[in-house]
Formats: C-alpha cells, sequence, structure tokens
C-alpha cells in the first residue's frame, strides 16, 4: 500500500501540473476505492481516478492523456478546446465510446446515446419525464456558457496601438537612449450578466432547469455573472449558485428563496434592482412568462430603464418556443417595446441558442 500510495499521489501530482484538481481529498478517495480493487488491472485503475479524481467534463481528455504518459508510456498531445453546444460534446463521447458513467462500450451504445441527446435536446421539459427531466439538467451542467467581451479601463503591453509614453520614457532613462517605441492597448473582461430568474407558480415546470442553466453561467463566469430570484420579492442567489456540485447549489437555493410558487411582481423588483444597484454595461437576461400582478405600466417603465442602462436586455420566456406562441399578456405587450431579443427557454436546445447569443451579444 505504500509504494500504491507513492506511486498515485505522483500521478495525482502529474494531473494537477495538467490543470486538473486532484487534490488532496480526491487522492484519499483515490485510495480508498483501489482498496477494494484489483490494482493490477489497468482498466478498473483508470475508471478509479476518472470518477474520484475528474471534477469537470474538461478534466477527462487531460486525464487520459496523463494517464496514457504516467502508465503507458505515451506521450502526452496537446489538449482539444471544449465546445458550446452540449449535444455535440455528448454525441462527441457516444461515437468514441466514452462517457461519464462508469461502463463498456459494447458497439451498440454510440447511436443509442447520440440519438437520445438529439430528441431530447428538443424536447419541452416541462412535458419530459422526472428520469428524462434529470438527463436534460446533466446535459445542461456540461454546457460550456461562452460570454461576450468588453473593452476595460486597464492597459497591457502591445505591439501595436497607443504610444505607452512612460514605458517608453523609463527604458530610455534605463539605457540611455531611446532603444524602442513602446505601445499598450485595452484589456478586455467578460461583459457582467444579471440574471432574473421568475419562481412564480405559473413558471414552476420550468423554474427548476432556468436555475441550473444560471449554475452553468455562474460556474463559467463566477465574477460575471449576478443571478437573482422573482416572485413577489427580489432574492440575490448568486453565492448559493457558485458552489461546484448543481444538486448541491440548488438545495442552497431552495432553502433561500422565501417565495417559491407564489406570484410575480416583476415591476417592483426591477425598480428595487435599478434603485440600488447598476445595471450600466451588463447583458440583462429576464427569464419569466410575463404574467404580471402588478401594474404592467410599471413593468414597462422599469424595462425601459433597465434597457436604457444595458447593453442588451433579453427576455426568456418558454412559451416562446411554441409555434402558437402570441404575446398577449399584459406583461409582454408592456415590455416588448424595449426589447432587444425575446427568446424560448423550454429545451436544451433553447439553452444552448442563449448562451450562443450571450458569447456575441
Amino acid at each position: 500500500m505504500d509504494e500504491l500510495a507513492a506511486t498515485m499521489t505522483g500521478f495525482a501530482r502529474t494531473l494537477r501540473a495538467a490543470g486538473v484538481a486532484a487534490d488532496h481529498e480526491r487522492t484519499q478517495n483515490l485510495l480508498r476505492a483501489l482498496d477494494h480493487l484489483d490494482v493490477s488491472d489497468q482498466g478498473e485503475v483508470y475508471w478509479a481516478g476518472r470518477l474520484t479524481l475528474c471534477a469537470t467534463p474538461d478534466d477527462l481528455p487531460r486525464y487520459d492523456r496523463c494517464f496514457a504518459a504516467y502508465f503507458g508510456g505515451r506521450r502526452a498531445g496537446v489538449a482539444r478546446t471544449s465546445t458550446t453546444s452540449v449535444t455535440r460534446h455528448l454525441a462527441a463521447q457516444a461515437e468514441t465510446g466514452a462517457d461519464d458513467t462508469d461502463g463498456e462500450d459494447d458497439g451498440t451504445a454510440a447511436p443509442a446515446t447520440a440519438s437520445r441527446v438529439e430528441v431530447l435536446r428538443h424536447r419541452d421539459v416541462a412535458r419530459l419525464t422526472e428520469a428524462e427531466r434529470a438527463e436534460v439538467h446533466r446535459m445542461l451542467s456540461l454546457l460550456r456558457a461562452g460570454r461576450a467581451r468588453r473593452r476595460s479601463r486597464r492597459f497591457e503591453g502591445a505591439h501595436r496601438g497607443v504610444l505607452d509614453q512612460r514605458r517608453t520614457i523609463r527604458d530610455a532613462l534605463r539605457k540611455g537612449e531611446v532603444a524602442r517605441l513602446r505601445h499598450r492597448r485595452h484589456t478586455t473582461r467578460p461583459r457582467t450578466v444579471v440574471l432574473f430568474v421568475d419562481v412564480s407558480g405559473s413558471m414552476a415546470p420550468y423554474a427548476e432547469t432556468l436555475l441550473r442553466f444560471a449554475h452553468a453561467l455562474v460556474r463559467n463566469e463566477p465574477r460575471a455573472t449576478r443571478v437573482y430570484s422573482a416572485g413577489t420579492r427580489l432574492t440575490p442567489i448568486t453565492a448559493e449558485l457558485r458552489h461546484r456540485d448543481p444538486g448541491t447549489a440548488l438545495n442552497e437555493v431552495s432553502r433561500t428563496i422565501p417565495d417559491w410558487s407564489g406570484g410575480t411582481r416583476l415591476g417592483e423588483e426591477l425598480r428595487e434592482f435599478l434603485a440600488r444597484y447598476s445595471a450600466r454595461g451588463t447583458i440583462a437576461v429576464i427569464a419569466s412568462d410575463g404574467w404580471e400582478r402588478g401594474d404592467p405600466a410599471l413593468l414597462g417603465a422599469q424595462v425601459a430603464r433597465l434597457a436604457r442602462q444595458a447593453h442588451r436586455v433579453i427576455w426568456v420566456n418558454p412559451h416562446k418556443g411554441h409555434a402558437d406562441y402570441q404575446p398577449l399578456t399584459g406583461g409582454m405587450r408592456a415590455v416588448l417595446p424595449y426589447l432587444d431579443d425575446l427568446v424560448a427557454g423550454h429545451s436544451l436546445a433553447a439553452f444552448e441558442q442563449l448562451s450562443e447569443r450571450l458569447a456575441h451579444a
């Protein structure tokens, strides 16, 4: 066991150097798992390490390369960049026989998995069974939500751009002559997304899935995402969604939100938000069906204020995905003139499209 512990500790250090979160706790879990397995079987060691040392889907290609280099003697290759589309990611896994669960490829699982993913991708989450909804939520946890970038006030050195007088003069004083002109340019940073999730009774079939999508946004850009639940009151839930595990994050959110399945007073809540915070330069996303219990005129006025501050205002309505949908509710008619985009939010494909929209806003 001492030799095994030394070997696996060295493997964990190799993984950490490659960017995998194989910390001390995960390494101990691996050793406890190997205590019940045949360590002479390379397949069992592979799956034990993959299930205990990897934290996110991005860790899997790094783990495979490090395992091959550490135990198989092969040279590690270059990592592939992850895609935003969940369907493409899972279809590629199916074709190669790789999966996040423990199992073997029998030659028939690949087309079945790809077909199942494609079918669930366009299904309305309100009409799914519990098992199908759990599968969609698992696929949402793999979503790599991109983010549009904006120019910041900070500068960085560059080969071209604006002349950096301070660095040029500093180099001249150090060297005794102007040997090189220094330049600078503005750095960029991701645009902040402010997401309001309607948790009223009419949005109950979609609220959990929307919060899963919010968790994916927070996980990818924790410093550039703010999430609020909207019902009868405005509740900030960004801190609860920062937990790495989606189930734990949703449990924390459910304990924080006091007005589940109540009414919707979105106009009053937006007025409270704009009075306390600034939305300047952000991408404001409102996920609601537009059934407003308050005054629709107040909601329209507050969305107009929000549109003057925000870089873009996107309204996510789950019913927009239906072919016969018309924005006939009082809330939707009041806000429609001030929206940049009115998009669907009823399926995995709709959330993939919303993620792409946020990446190119």
